[in-house]
């Protein structure tokens, strides 16, 4: 007998006099005819409580569901592996407090490390938080942890807009120094953002990143880090480690944009004589 059972998100629902609809994992609601085939022996199938011998339309329907997508072999919890658990924590701790406790409940292992000690016993991955702008060059070198076999994740807050940037685990991953460079290349304000990453700026009251916010920028980290400590697969229609999401802390709202390495710049020839 199969293992498998109906993918994460999808439910099937019987609905008062027409049969039986698939709720979609994104919201979406499909009719279900099933001719003959018993209901409740269907339901136990998807539900993968099935036992015995089934029927051969009753098999038919199960193939049906798993061609569409909707039924997968049953999920195992996916263990943190142990040479993956040692995670330094760097940045302000409204961000890094919850970070922790989310990465612990994960199987994690996460200390906080000051930014000249995060490479102290070569951790497996480092995530770095800052409650505001990035100064210029402060993660220059914090760009070569992959380059030596260690992940870097980082998020940040600028106003009521706060990005976390995808986790970098290989030499040819996207990099802070690529973000800001895609960034300005992407706004006709290149100069005033440039301007605003420099400093000095002019404020008025300092916004306190409240707790939900908080708890959001953290959860979208650990379940970034989770995934590749485990190697989960990706999830929606953008890959991890190529997007940039931009979360509005005014309403919560998180927008993802794609993201590329920026190339070395090929150099400058010298002159003839």
């Amino acid at each position: 007998m199969s293992r498998s059972q109906l993918a994460r998100g999808v439910e099937v629902v019987a609905v008062p006099g027409g049969g039986l609809a698939i709720r979609t994992a994104d919201g979406e609601f499909l009719g279900v005819r099933i001719g003959e085939v018993d209901q409740g022996a269907l339901l136990a199938r998807l539900a993968g409580a099935a036992t015995g011998e089934q029927d051969a339309e009753l098999a038919r329907l199960a193939r049906a569901f798993e061609d569409a997508g909707y039924l997968v072999e049953a999920p195992r919890h996916a263990e943190w592996p142990a040479e993956r658990r040692d995670v330094r924590l760097v940045g302000d701790p409204v961000l890094t407090e919850p970070l922790a406790a989310y990465l612990r409940a994960e199987g994690a292992q996460p200390r906080s490390a000051e930014p000249d000690a995060v490479t102290d016993g070569h951790p497996a991955a480092v995530v770095w938080c800052v409650d505001g702008p990035v100064p210029e060059g402060m993660w220059d070198d914090a760009d070569r942890l992959p380059e030596r076999g260690i992940a870097w994740l980082r998020c940040y807050r600028e106003g009521w807009q706060a990005y976390v940037e995808p986790l970098a685990a290989a030499a040819d991953d996207v990099t802070s120094a690529h973000v800001r460079a895609r960034r300005l290349a992407a706004t006709p304000a290149h100069r005033e953002l440039a301007a605003y990453w420099s400093g000095p700026r002019t404020s008025g009251a300092l916004i306190q990143l409240a707790r939900p916010a908080a708890g959001l920028l953290a959860a979208l980290l650990a379940d970034d880090l989770t995934r590749w400590a485990t190697d989960a697969p990706d999830v929606g229609g953008l890959p991890a480690r190529r997007r940039l999401r931009r979360v509005d802390l005014r309403t919560l709202t998180v927008t993802e944009h794609p993201l590329l390495p920026v190339p070395d710049v090929a150099p400058m020839p010298e002159k003839a004589g």
